[in-house]
């Protein structure tokens, strides 16, 4: 564990300045601890040897001074190692993130991340000194003990080595228990908070449906936390006591031991009485270490989950990755490509190409593969076969701060971040000016929002842009990829939710974008006004492409896209009709 924790921070070296002032401690209490011998046996006499014992006794003291001062150096070390490590992983973390597949981002790793850098970061710095520490010293104080008592009497010194061995064993299994108990009380723990942060999001729908102390699945979550608990503390109760019990036993064969050693006059009074004091300062310790486990296993399974995602791999990049980018198409050559966990392929055998300064509509029904071919673009992921090139360079091949700086994302889940709108714009160019974000704004329907805020530019829009509708948020990341000027857009049209007005602003931002003819603009189409600015439509079917060409010569054809344009005409025109 603790070569583990060592090998997690990028800088270790306060960890081991701590550890090896905890260490050193650790070691000079077991040593002053053997001076009781020569001073016991110089001051236990009919007649006091003071000359003798005064050596020992300056020794002692300032051995004593010693102890004082890194008792007095280790409380600040360890008080700064636990914001400094907490700092070091947490930038270690994000830095390693910050190089994994943008589509490695699913709801499932993004709540592990959350929790990886807010709880199990911070948990595994603190416990590396608070746990970590006690933990050295209860192991380096016996080991030191041990030898001490080896230069007095080699038998108490083998009985010491036994029952520590006997207390390892059983400490191992508790440790084992430990652990698997801190796993399943560490996913119970998970759902609750799952659950609670859904009692809290959903409270309107809880209390419209008369859930609002919570679902049912909340009860059962809450239920299930508790019987785990309870059944994680029924199974380490047993190798708790059983330890307890080997500690208790150990301390009555040293007096057995040492009470024979007395009768059969192979060591002293004095010897004795020093034997037990030592005996007494070994197992101490290794009676701390049965109450230590718990937390030494929450800290390894925090450690694991940590190891786990800094093990994952980062986007593969060779050492001569393009630079730059001299033209804006975007070319698929025979790609299939499966998603992760999936055994179904996404896409089979794509290929179509999309030139510079054009216009391109993707087309097809639910799960065609049509949100694949842009996430492939943007190197989400990287496909299983066939390529992905971007002015001519493989997408592998590119640097992705390249890659990326010259893409411009749209997409339904829009996220915006708790601040203002005017902000939230500026993300993509900081030093814009006024009139170029009243410029982008008007384009992308977003000056009609601004007006309509209470404090205009300077309205905050909640977390996630929970203060704007959907359409609204929308308009203000089209905004934003038009003020990035981007070469390359990939937008997600998905109007299909959307009220009239919103829909109608959506479409003629997404119209507006297709006017700079230095702009590739891909969009995933649904709507017969969008598809009317389409210089190229791709009419995907089951992940393959079905037809391409122009949207007036896929009307004649017949085909899979004049099919899908007649269903959505005749949706257009439905009509709740009453009873005669």
């Amino acid at each position: 564990m603790i070569r583990r924790l060592y090998r997690l921070w990028p800088d270790p070296g306060l960890l081991a300045r701590l550890w090896l002032l905890t260490a050193a401690q650790a070691v000079l209490q077991g040593l002053l601890l053997g001076l009781l011998v020569p001073i016991l046996d110089a001051v236990v006499r009919p007649t006091p040897d003071i000359a003798t014992a005064t050596p020992w006794l300056v020794l002692g003291a300032l051995g004593a001074v010693v102890y004082a001062v890194l008792a007095v150096l280790i409380t600040p070390v360890g008080f700064k190692a636990a914001g400094v490590l907490a700092v070091q992983l947490r930038t270690r973390l994000m830095r390693h993130v910050s190089t994994l597949p943008l589509g490695w981002f699913t709801a499932e790793h993004k709540a592990r991340l959350a929790r990886a850098v807010t709880a199990d970061v911070g948990d595994a710095a603190h416990m590396a000194v608070t746990v970590a520490g006690p933990a050295i010293t209860s192991t380096v104080l016996p080991a030191t003990i041990v030898i001490v008592t080896l230069v007095v009497d080699w038998r108490m010194a083998v009985a010491l080595c036994a029952v520590g061995v006997l207390a390892y064993w059983t400490l191992q299994r508790a440790a084992r228990i430990a652990e698997i108990v801190e796993v399943e009380l560490e996913r119970a723990t998970a759902e609750v908070a799952g659950r609670a942060i859904e009692l809290g999001q959903a409270q309107p729908i809880l209390r419209a449906a008369g859930y609002a102390d919570g679902t049912p699945r909340m009860h059962a979550a809450l239920v299930e936390h508790r019987e785990t608990y309870r059944d994680g503390m029924r199974r380490a109760r047993r190798p708790f006591f059983v330890y307890t019990g080997v500690i208790a036993g150990g301390f009555v064969a040293v007096l057995a031991l040492a009470a024979d050693l007395i009768l059969r006059e192979q060591v002293s009074v004095v010897e004795a009485i020093a034997l037990l004091v030592l005996a007494a300062r070994f197992l101490e310790p290794l009676g701390n270490l049965i109450d230590l486990i718990g937390a030494l296993r929450a800290m390894t399974n925090k450690i694991s989950r940590i190891e786990d995602m800094l093990a994952t791999s980062a986007l593969p990049m060779p050492a001569g990755a393009t630079g730059r980018i001299d033209r804006a198409d975007v070319e698929f050559s025979h790609v299939t490509f499966t998603y992760p966990g999936s055994g179904t392929p996404a896409l089979r055998d794509v290929s179509l190409r999309c030139l510079a300064g054009t216009t391109t509509a993707l087309v097809g029904p639910s799960g065609s593969g049509k949100t694949s071919v842009t996430r492939l673009i943007a190197r989400f992921f990287d496909v299983d076969a066939g390529y992905v090139r971007v002015g001519g360079v493989d997408v592998r091949e590119l640097d992705p701060a390249v890659l990326l700086e010259e893409i411009a994302i749209v997409f339904q889940d829009v996220y915006l971040f708790d601040d203002t709108v005017e902000n939230n714009l500026l993300l993509a160019k900081p030093d814009a000016t006024r009139d170029e974000l009243d410029v982008v704004a008007r384009a992308a329907r977003l000056d009609e929002v601004i007006e309509r805020l209470p404090e205009g530019w300077h309205s905050r829009v909640g977390e996630g842009g929970s203060q704007l509708s959907g359409g609204e948020r929308q308009r203000v990341a089209i905004a934003r990829a038009m003020l990035k000027r981007a070469r390359i857009v990939l937008v997600d049209e998905a109007s299909s939710a959307l009220d009239p007005e919103n829909e109608a602003a959506i479409t003629q931002a997404i119209g507006n974008l297709t006017t700079d003819p230095n702009r590739t603009v891909i969009v995933i189409a649904h709507r017969p006004a969008t598809l009317a600015t389409a210089d190229h439509v791709v009419c995907l079917e089951a992940g393959r492409v079905a037809e391409t060409g122009t949207p007036a010569e896929l009307r004649q054809t017949g085909g899979a896209f004049a099919r899908l344009t007649r269903q959505y005409e005749r949706a257009r025109h439905w009509r709740i009709a009453g009873q005669p």
